[in-house]
């Protein structure tokens, strides 16, 4: 039986994976199978060290939440803390984009010539 963390991860990992172009959401679904544990934790491991050195080219900082999201699959005290933090990302996305596209509309209502 899967626990609420698990099933709530898998959701905003679903969710996720949906909106990545298909070049990028293909790999993320293989890594998110359960055979591919054995490449899922030395990866994720790998992204939390590379963006400790994130000052350095091509590493960088954004490797460590996707380290973290690598981990917490497979890792049970990660997953609660992150998929919370997936879900209070996504609403601020969310959020973001709404906040734009109104800024856009009532700023081509304001440059609209009548």
């Amino acid at each position: 039986m899967i626990n609420p963390d698990q099933r709530r991860l898998d959701r905003s990992l679903e969710r996720l994976q949906h909106r990545l172009p298909g070049w990028i959401a293909r790999p993320v679904g293989g890594l998110r199978k359960p055979d591919a544990r054995w490449v899922r934790i030395p990866v994720g491991v790998l992204f939390i060290l590379g963006g400790l050195v994130g000052f350095l080219p091509i590493l960088g900082f954004w490797m460590v939440p996707l380290g973290l999201l690598l981990l917490a699959i497979d890792v049970p005290f990660l997953r609660r803390p992150t998929s919370a933090l997936m879900v209070r990302g996504e609403r601020r996305w969310t959020e973001w984009r709404r906040s734009r596209q109104s800024g856009k509309q009532s700023q081509a209502a304001r440059t609209s010539p009548e």
